[in-house]
């Protein structure tokens, strides 16, 4: 097997990490393609184990630019939420609902925007133990940690996420009606019926990037985010919407003209929509759906 052969078996891999490291997929790609040039310049004969020296350096690659970003992070105008890796009209046809359900778990926009309150190293030992499945000794030289000191990081790491999980599990299909009745309650600014989904501490985060209107802070109560879309609808404000998918799990697609406007995702306890995510920051959302192969209704 070639260099090149070598590392374009291990590149799905490299990128599932650097993704869920990062949040975007342009910085994704962006690591993935510095890992590649390094291993380019490396004495690939004296390397014993290749998977271990890529993930190691794709790991360090994408801590340092997690570590550049936050400090950048200062400046966005608004709550920063990930960036979609996939944009889709239809669910994956190899998969059956269970599997799109289990692979959209693990890169959920709800799951990524929550590894956003982890530190970096916590983050990175995170994902490697949980994720990717790696011991504690294996993890240690990646992050010039102690294996003792990983085990700490990943255990307060799961802490601080169990903390945000749901408490009651909700299957694909009850997930998929839930946000097809609040698509519906919010196209008609129907504040009753979108009270009747929220949770009363519902919580609403969009993302606008400061280049489209969006809040700026954090939405919170079920009320103010029931008067937003009655408000947005009474002047005529609401896009045509349809269910589509976003890395797998099911979003509100909503477009302007035929270009895609925004995506929304909602987080669901029991019966109830705890947290809806809005990504309308054009430059995330460049995938090629339009309004006319979507069939979008108003």
């Amino acid at each position: 097997m070639t260099p090149t052969d070598t590392f374009q078996t291990h590149r799905p891999r490299l990128f599932a990490l650097a993704y869920r490291l990062l949040g975007s997929r342009s910085d994704a790609e962006d690591v993935v393609q510095d890992a590649w040039l390094r291993w380019q310049d490396a004495n690939i004969a004296s390397i014993r184990d290749p998977e271990g020296w890529l993930v190691t350096a794709t790991t360090r690659l994408g801590l340092d630019r997690l570590r550049a970003r936050r400090n950048a992070r200062i400046e966005y105008v608004g709550p920063w939420l990930p960036e979609p890796l996939e944009i889709a009209l239809d669910p994956d046809p190899l998969h059956d609902p269970a599997q799109r359900h289990a692979l959209a778990d693990e890169v959920s926009m709800a799951f990524l925007a929550m590894l956003e309150q982890l530190g970096p190293d916590e983050r990175a030992a995170f994902l490697l133990k949980d994720v990717f499945d790696y011991d504690y000794p294996d993890i240690a030289p990646l992050l010039d940690h102690s294996p003792a000191n990983c085990r700490q990081l990943v255990h307060r790491a799961r802490q601080r996420l169990q903390a945000g999980k749901s408490r009651f599990a909700v299957s694909a299909g009850q997930h998929r009606d839930l946000l097809t009745r609040f698509m519906d309650a919010s196209q008609r600014g129907d504040q009753a019926a979108i009270l009747s989904l929220l949770h009363a501490n519902a919580e609403m985060v969009s993302d606008g990037g400061g280049r489209v209107t969006a809040a700026i802070r954090p939405l919170l109560g079920a009320e103010r985010i029931a008067q937003l879309y009655w408000a947005i609808a009474r002047r005529n404000g609401a896009h045509p919407a349809r269910i589509g998918y976003v890395n797998g799990e099911p979003a509100i697609l909503r477009f302007q003209g035929e270009q895609l406007h925004s995506v929304t995702l909602v987080s669901i306890d029991g019966d109830r929509i705890t947290r809806v995510l809005s990504v309308l920051n054009p430059e995330k959302l460049t995938a090629l759906v339009t309004a006319c192969e979507a069939g979008a209704s108003s």
